[in-house]
């Protein structure tokens, strides 16, 4: 069974950084793409960074670009967003998920509260 387990959430003030991990445990698993996404109080799910697994290419939200930088450790069975200049919109809950044959986000973690204060 393939689990997605998200780290690195917490509370930073306007303009501070953080970075998110998210560990991909369970048997041999080599997904398309990874991604990561985010939804605040009363909103919508939405889409904040994906990254081809194999690849490494990488896509933004147009809310993120230039602040934040998905990566990943094949290794590791790892998947990352180091978030820079964080604003207060950007207080959500963050979620990993992964695709695993390009068909759609099939598998989700239980997300990471990110707290921003102005």
């Amino acid at each position: 069974q393939v689990q997605l387990l998200e780290s690195g959430g917490g509370l930073v003030q306007a303009g501070g950084s953080l970075r998110l991990s998210c560990a991909v445990s369970g048997r041999t698993f080599s997904p398309y793409r990874m991604g990561w996404f985010r939804q605040a109080p009363e909103k919508e799910r939405e889409f904040v960074a994906s990254i081809g697994w194999s690849a490494g290419n990488p896509y933004y939200a147009d809310s993120v670009k230039g602040r934040f930088t998905i990566s990943r450790d094949r290794a590791k069975n790892t998947v990352y967003l180091q978030m820079n200049n964080l604003k207060p919109e950007d207080m959500a809950i963050y979620y990993c998920a992964a695709d695993r044959q390009g068909s759609g986000w099939s598998y989700w973690g239980q997300g990471t509260q990110v707290t921003v204060s102005s």
